[in-house]
């Protein structure tokens, strides 16, 4: 029987993110796999479970956001899009955490994204959208969810809190060892926070106090917004100095944590930021989100794989970007001689750039991601924002130099053809300029992002298709007992894998 169910979820992670991992492990000539066989914890677990494939639609369309889809393998109902624990009619719909909780087990939520975002939040609110972060914050606390770890502090503190001369942000400040940005985005004075103290959570903000902090029930809020992403965390992970867990100490704190009750535990963690490295086109940080998430499932694989009690899921809720390496017409390979007979006489010559292996290690090698650098752009004073200001930050921080032309169609704008007045993306007049598929790239000022990501991918071997999801199903890995993992090995909706989840549990 079943006891404990972990479900591990890659935002944005389709076929194509993991084909990605796989290629840097198997082919980059300095890939850290190299000392374990250049095998993933990927192909490690699917090799041991069972692989299916799912696929992930809202309720009514051709392609679910993170909200509803999380909702559906949380409830194992359909969602509408946008929803957050709730049916497609509008209702709230129970979910598998709150069933655990019925039977006495522990409860958990990590990610690297904010506790308030939509996969996390799927599984203990229940709001008509997913962006009511600060009632979601409420909703999470009256669950009272034993181990919430991730980001996002500025939905837990009041509006007081961000009047830098107020005794509450001196308060936090300290508490927080003077790393995190203090500012609320709730529009009451509900400090959660403190109703937490009084619900008997432990409160970390740092890694030593993670570290530190006792009993059942914690509540861990290490950034302002989301944490740091997947080429930080890679650039930062062996500093005596860091003081912002990683995902897999974030995993390993909960799991040490839930496993202390005999009735067994529910557990999700979030690898959240490989959806948002596909939103912004960005290859480079992509590999690093799935380098982050693969390190927490060999974690999460090696506590669970000799136990005969505990289910582990593995999948996405969708697929981000349309990602893919690809072949092209540019910079065609020498002709070469190879030894073989039948190349007497004759040159190895093919007739396109399939792409070399030295293209994955300059991918990893990346310093900043697409955000940072455009972050460092707009800090420069108006006048020195320029095309030649860009190429120098871009060159600096990738191995894939851009032109000064390139920088410039990175930086064009156009009047905003799908302009809506007041809508929270679109309401802007002027949009980047994009040539292709324009309209699905929606993020307004993000989509110089995707606009880099474009422009290098000539350099890379690396196409992308949109800006937002695409519905291509997406791998599904269960691991456990062989009676309870067998159905998980086919073509199946979300909603249906969940019921199966749901079910072990009970």
């Amino acid at each position: 029987t079943i006891k404990n169910v972990i479900i591990m979820i890659g935002d944005g992670m389709g076929p194509q993110q993991v084909g990605l991992l796989n290629s840097y492990a198997k082919y980059a000539p300095n890939s850290i796999y190299k000392a374990k066989g250049r095998t993933t914890a990927m192909e490690k677990v699917m090799a041991a479970g069972t692989l299916g494939y799912a696929y992930h639609e809202a309720a009514n369309v051709l392609v679910t956001d993170s909200a509803a889809s999380a909702t559906q393998f949380a409830t194992g109902v359909h969602a509408g899009s946008e929803m957050i624990g709730c049916d497609q009619f509008g209702d709230s719909a129970k979910t598998i955490l709150e069933t655990a909780k019925e039977l006495g087990k522990s409860t958990g939520l990590v990610s690297d994204t904010r506790m308030t975002h939509a996969t996390p939040a799927a599984f203990a609110a229940h709001q008509s959208h997913r962006s009511k972060e600060n009632e979601i914050a409420i909703d999470l606390l009256n669950n009272e969810v034993d181990v919430m770890l991730s980001g996002g502090l500025r939905h837990w503190i009041p509006t007081e809190a961000s009047d830098k001369n107020s005794a509450l942000h001196q308060q936090l400040k300290t508490r927080t060892g003077g790393k995190l940005k203090i500012k609320s985005k709730r529009k009451d004075s509900r400090n959660l926070l403190a109703e937490a103290e009084k619900k008997h959570y432990a409160l970390a903000f740092t890694k030593s106090q993670l570290k530190q902090a006792k009993g059942s029930k914690i509540l861990g809020l290490f950034s302002y917004s989301g944490m740091p992403n997947g080429i930080q965390e890679t650039l930062t992970k062996n500093d005596p100095n860091r003081t912002i867990p990683t995902l897999k100490e974030m995993t390993m704190k909960a799991l040490d944590v839930l496993s202390k009750n005999n009735k067994g535990f529910f557990l999700m963690v979030e690898g959240g930021q490989i959806d948002w490295a596909g939103h912004n086109n960005d290859v480079g940080t992509m590999l690093h989100e799935m380098l982050k998430f693969d390190e927490t499932i060999e974690y999460v694989y090696e506590w669970a794989k000799n136990r005969d009690d505990t289910l582990v899921i593995i999948s996405a809720d969708h697929e981000t970007g349309g990602f893919g390496f690809s072949y092209s017409r540019r910079n065609l390979l020498e002709p070469k001689d190879l030894p073989g007979n039948l190349f007497k006489g004759e040159k190895f010559r093919p007739n396109f750039n399939f792409g070399s292996y030295d293209i994955l290690d300059k991918l990893y090698n990346q310093k900043l991601d697409y955000p940072d650098i455009m972050t460092q752009f707009d800090a420069l004073p108006p006048s020195q924002q320029t095309p030649d200001s860009l190429v120098e930050i871009v060159n600096k921080n990738t191995q894939f130099p851009i032109t000064q032309a390139e920088a410039a169609a990175v930086l064009a704008t156009e009047e905003n053809e799908y302009y809506v007045a007041g809508h929270q993306y679109l309401g802007a007049k002027t949009f980047p300029k994009v040539h292709d598929f324009k309209e699905f790239y929606v993020y307004s000022n993000e989509v110089r992002y995707d606009l880099l990501g474009r422009v290098v991918g000539k350099y890379q071997n690396t196409v992308w298709a949109t800006g937002t999801h695409t519905n291509t199903p997406v791998p599904l890995i269960a691991v456990g007992p062989k009676n309870v993992t067998a159905q998980f090995g086919k073509m199946m909706h979300t909603t249906e894998w969940a019921q199966y989840a749901i079910k072990a549990l009970r």
